[in-house]
């Protein structure tokens, strides 16, 4: 019997970065997301928490699993 099981979890990672001071609420968030969307952040992120959201199975019949021929 084959089973195809599927694991939800919720990861919560920390990163401590440095923002010049002196910036609006409006310009730290479009630094922190220019930040993370060139990549740069993701080395200085870890994982903080992780959370099991969910489990599921699926049971394949075995004749699902052969080509027809």
């Amino acid at each position: 019997m084959k089973v195809i099981v599927t694991v939800v979890d919720k990861i919560i990672s920390e990163a401590q970065i440095t923002i010049p001071d002196g910036l609006s609420d409006l310009a730290i968030k479009q630094h922190i997301t220019d930040l993370y969307n060139s990549g740069e952040m993701l080395i200085n992120l870890k994982i903080a928490q992780v959370d099991f959201e969910s489990i599921s199975a699926q049971i394949l019949k075995e004749n699902s699993t052969k080509s027809a021929s």
